[in-house]
């Protein structure tokens, strides 16, 4: 979703050339991925010049924030406290981190 979120449109070829570039990956398999994110509702594909390009069917914002959601009910039982607590005692909020996220706190009450 990323490569299509910043390219869009895209080919299939597009997205496979793009994730090419960091790690191998079969050509069917980006296919395969698109087609199944297309059945559930993320991408909308047209055919231009016998070629099928795609887009995102949802905003970033709106897709990133139902995975969120789907991860803490499945992980963490629907709460975040776990989840930013790992985060804090494994290094991987930085102080400005933690400074944005209480301002973020304080500007919702």
């Amino acid at each position: 979703m990323k490569v299509i979120w910043e390219k869009q449109p895209v080919t299939v070829r597009d997205v496979y050339e793009t994730l090419l570039e960091d790690r191998k990956i079969a050509y069917t398999t980006v296919m395969t991925m698109m087609s199944i994110l297309e059945r559930k509702g993320f991408l909308k594909r047209s055919m231009v010049d016998r070629a099928y390009v795609y887009k995102s069917a949802r905003p970033q914002k709106q897709v990133i924030k139902g995975l969120v959601r789907d991860f803490l009910d499945r992980v963490f039982n629907g709460s975040a406290e776990p989840l930013l607590l790992h985060l804090v005692e494994d290094s991987q909020l930085t102080a400005k981190d933690i400074e944005e996220l209480q301002k973020s706190i304080a500007e919702d009450k």
